[in-house]
C-alpha cells in the first residue's frame, strides 16, 4: 500500500473517532461535516499542520500589532468562550463551527459567499461575515487562516487562482471590518482538498467553499521579554 494510501486509511481511522462533535449550548453529539472534510485536510496538513506562512513569520507580525498571548492555562478558557459566541452569532447561517482542540475551523459554503466563478463577496453575505468579523475583532489574540477551495470543474491552473482569489476577498472583507490584517494570512488550495464527490452537484456545491481557520496566541508562542 502506498505512503499517501496508508496515510488516509490512517486519517479515516482519527475523522470516524473525533467527527462526533458536541454543541457547548445544547450538549447535543452530532457528526459534523466538516470534520468529515478532515480527510483531506490532513493530508493536505493544512488542518492539522502549522500555520500559512509559518508560526515564527506569523508571531513577528503579531508582535508587530502590539497584540499579546494568552496564558498557557488560560488557552482552553478563551476559546470556549468565542467558540460560544461564534456559534451564537453565526446561528441561522450556514456557517459551521468546529472545534479541533484549541483551534476553531469555521467551514462557509460557497453558495452563500460567492457567485458561481466569482471571487467578488456577495451582497447577501456580507452580514454573515460581519458576524464573523465581529467575534474575531472582539478575541483578537489570536491567527487567522482564510482558506479558498473549488470543484473539479474547469482546469487545476484556474481552480488554483480562484481559490487563492477567494481567500483573499474574505481576508479583505475581513481587514475592513475591524480585524487586523497582521493577524491574517490566505492560501488557496484548489481542487485538492475535496469534501464530498465531484460527480454530483450536491458534492460539487460543497467543495466551493471558503475555511477560516482560528488559533489562539499563546504566551509560549512568543519569545520573552527582555529587561
Amino acid at each position: 500500500m502506498s505512503s499517501k494510501l496508508l496515510a488516509a486509511a490512517a486519517t479515516l481511522s482519527l475523522v470516524s473517532v473525533s467527527a462526533c462533535t458536541t454543541d457547548p449550548d445544547t450538549g447535543e453529539r452530532r457528526i459534523s461535516k466538516t470534520a468529515i472534510g478532515g480527510i483531506g485536510g490532513a493530508l493536505g496538513g493544512y488542518l492539522l499542520g502549522d500555520l500559512v506562512g509559518g508560526r515564527q513569520d506569523r508571531t513577528e507580525k503579531i508582535l508587530g500589532a502590539g497584540i499579546g498571548g494568552i496564558a498557557g492555562a488560560a488557552v482552553g478558557s478563551y476559546m470556549d468562550k468565542q467558540e460560544r459566541e461564534m456559534r451564537a452569532r453565526t446561528a441561522g447561517t450556514d456557517v459551521q463551527v468546529v472545534r479541533q482542540g484549541d483551534d476553531l475551523l469555521l467551514n462557509i459554503p460557497s453558495g452563500i459567499n460567492f457567485a458561481y466563478n466569482s471571487a467578488n463577496v456577495e451582497p447577501q453575505f456580507r452580514a454573515t461575515l460581519d458576524r464573523v468579523a465581529g467575534v474575531l475583532s472582539e478575541y483578537n489574540q489570536s491567527y487567522i487562516d482564510v482558506y479558498g477551495h473549488t470543484d473539479s470543474t474547469g482546469s487545476d491552473a484556474y481552480n488554483q487562482t480562484l481559490s487563492e482569489r477567494r481567500a483573499a476577498s474574505v481576508a479583505d472583507y475581513l481587514s475592513s471590518h475591524g480585524v487586523q490584517a497582521a493577524r491574517i494570512a490566505t492560501r488557496g488550495f484548489g481542487e485538492t482538498q475535496p469534501i464530498a464527490s465531484n460527480e454530483t452537484e450536491e458534492g460539487r456545491a460543497a467543495n466551493r467553499r471558503v475555511e477560516i481557520k482560528i488559533v489562539p496566541v499563546s504566551q509560549n508562542d512568543l519569545p520573552p521579554r527582555r529587561y
